[in-house]
């Protein structure tokens, strides 16, 4: 029985990883000209405009992403039901967030025009991404390769309509677009295959709808305190120092996130796995979450050692001496992702030990403390100060603060015995 669990997993995770691959290839190549081609100060704007987007998205979402599959696993004859559900819901709040998101840029910037029409572009995106709730469909069924073939059409299908507009001189407002029209595709393929491999009957259900809010609303605050931490920094950048300093900042973020759709693919194609495991096996469960632990932190050490002694080297060939000041948050930055990625595996425990209440607690302090270290940082080292106070922020969450909550303490053992390899 394992080794056929194992066989999905593998066979589960080559399709994400596969597709992604060949997904990263083209964004590192097609992303690299349009960077150049907008220089850091319209590049960093438009990665401002998407620090809004990336706010709303967890409230977009309401939380219900981390505990979808476990719904599916634990209610499979109401799968129809909890799509549709999940669908009117994410929906709704997109197109409420995108009404928020006019009125705060308004606010913040007012009298930047150009600001506000990128933004504006770039959040119509939160609304198509409401149909990867079908994504999560097809993860629970092991059928990664129906999703990554359509994500990857989606992408190849964006990346000409990037090309057109390098070719043809266009302005900045066509490249905030490119992002919603991604999310467009991506979201009109997951329908097609859906209803062609006669996915359940979409159906609304309020009570399926109370179920589930009811037990995603401590995701959602978390979310958004994760928000608060995750892109102040692009907004305190702009605010206390300039666009410039966002371009610099994002193209470190960029290089860095250039590789972690890997550690993505392994967390979701082990997460139905550990859920399985749960109630059956205690000591199976912990084991294969210490696994999953140990290959996200050891993966990502290897890939930041390489990334801090070649980071300058890595700059100078992909951007151009026009963003050398991106060397210096790189090499900061890019140790981020081993412990932001421990924290995201970490939902499969805190969903089936039913421990979501603590994490509105524990980001909030996050939440707190990143503004606060981005307020002492930023003006002495701008950028890397950014880098700085992300990085201290992601090692508080995901393993110094659990440790002193009595109910998160286990999974904190549990990664610290996986970073020392003990299983």
């Amino acid at each position: 029985m394992r080794k056929n669990i194992l066989n999905k997993e593998i066979k589960n995770a080559s399709w994400l990883i596969g597709g992604r691959i060949i997904q990263m290839i083209i964004s590192l190549f097609v992303g690299i000209l349009t960077a150049r081609y907008l220089g850091p100060n319209n590049y960093g704007l438009i990665n401002y405009g998407l620090a809004y987007v990336t706010f709303f998205t967890s409230v977009c979402n309401l939380g219900i992403n981390s505990i979808i599959i476990k719904n599916f696993v634990d209610h499979p004859e109401e799968q129809g039901i909890t799509i549709g559900t999940t669908l009117f819901l994410r929906i709704f709040s997109s197109i409420l967030s995108n009404f928020l998101i006019l009125c705060l840029v308004l606010i913040v910037d007012n009298g930047e025009l150009s600001t506000v029409i990128v933004t504006l572009l770039c959040s119509l995106s939160l609304i198509f991404q409401s149909f990867d709730t079908l994504n999560y469909w097809f993860q629970s069924r092991y059928q990664s390769k129906i999703t990554s073939l359509a994500t990857l059409f989606a992408y190849i299908i964006v990346s000409v309509y990037r090309i057109i507009l390098l070719i043809n001189n266009c302005s900045i407002y066509w490249f905030a677009l490119a992002n919603s029209v991604d999310y467009l595709f991506i979201a009109l393929f997951l329908l097609t295959v859906y209803k062609y491999n006669c996915g359940p009957k979409l159906k609304f259900s309020f009570d399926k709808a109370r179920q589930l809010l009811s037990s995603s609303y401590h995701y959602i605050l978390s979310g958004m305190m994760v928000a608060i931490y995750g892109q102040t920094d692009k907004l305190m950048l702009k605010q206390m120092i300039g666009q410039g300093e966002v371009g610099y900042y994002s193209v470190a973020t960029t290089i860095c996130n250039l590789w972690i759709f890997i550690l993505t693919a392994i967390i979701d194609s082990m997460y139905p796995t550990i859920m399985n495991f749960y109630g059956k096996d205690k000591a199976a469960f912990e084991r294969k979450n210490k696994q999953l632990y140990a290959i996200v932190f050891y993966v990502s050490a290897f890939v930041s050692i390489i990334f801090t002694i070649f980071g300058d080297w890595i700059v100078q060939i992909l951007y151009g001496n026009e963003f050398a000041p991106a060397v210096g948050p790189l090499r900061i930055i890019t140790w981020y992702t081993a412990f932001s990625y421990l924290g995201v595996a970490r939902n499969a425990w805190i969903v089936c030990e039913n421990k979501q209440k603590y994490l509105k607690y524990l980001y909030l302090s996050a939440a707190i403390l990143n503004v606060f270290l981005n307020l002492l940082l930023i003006p002495t080292f701008k950028a890397s100060g950014a880098a700085m106070a992300s990085l201290i922020t992601q090692i508080s969450t995901s393993i110094l603060l659990p440790l002193f909550i009595p109910d998160l303490k286990p999974n904190a053992r549990l990664m610290l015995e996986a970073i020392r390899l003990k299983f």
